[in-house]
């Protein structure tokens, strides 16, 4: 059985460079490999995740269906800190719903939605304590926002995290237990506060 080549699938992606996949968070395509399985020939690209020691196998041709993208451009790393200073958004549902939805998010591979979730989980040293779960998913959204920041400035994760701790800072200051049921609609000058910091 004649293998089709899908040249276009394969030149989106190049051997050296990093790229995001949903489930994982930045990685480098550090080779494409031909494996037989049942007879068919696959050609795969190999995904090397450093941080995690860990090599992923993706099929050249299922690359996209999978998620698989390029790192995001300068624009959207801008949207996704601008997206980290605004008011958090937290629904009055329960935890275990939101938790599903934050663990969605992060797993989207999307930037803007995983600066969604840091900047909703995030907590000052004047708020109270976060639950263990709570802390998790802030971590794990920190982790892959901060990851994809650094591969796309070329900096340290060490000063991307710095640059994202920086931008939450500057988000309106949140007290407390009113913010436990915060909704997006509840406005206020509570904005303006912060300059006083």
């Amino acid at each position: 059985m004649a293998t089709l080549k899908k040249t276009t699938q394969r030149s989106d992606f190049k051997t050296g460079e990093h790229i995001v996949y949903p489930a994982h968070g930045v990685g480098e395509i550090v080779g494409i490999e031909e494996q037989e399985v049942a007879g068919i020939k696959l050609e795969l690209f190999v995904i090397a995740f450093e941080k995690d020691k860990m090599k992923l196998r993706v099929p050249v041709a299922k690359a996209g269906s999978v998620g698989m993208r390029k790192l995001s451009d300068a624009p959207t790393v801008k949207k996704a800190l601008e997206t980290i200073r605004g008011r958090a958004r937290v629904k009055r549902t329960m935890w275990s719903r939101r938790a599903q939805e934050y663990e969605a998010k992060i797993n989207s591979g999307d930037l803007i939605q995983i600066s969604e979730v840091v900047r909703d989980l995030y907590r000052s040293d004047t708020q109270p304590e976060q639950s263990y779960s709570e802390r998790q998913l802030y971590e794990a959204a920190l982790d892959r926002m901060s990851r994809e920041i650094a591969a796309v400035n070329e900096i340290s994760e060490t000063e991307a995290v710095r640059q994202i701790e920086q931008n939450l800072a500057k988000s309106p200051k949140r007290g407390g237990k009113v913010d436990e049921e915060t909704t997006a609609e509840i406005d206020g000058d509570d904005e303006k506060h912060d300059e006083a910091a």
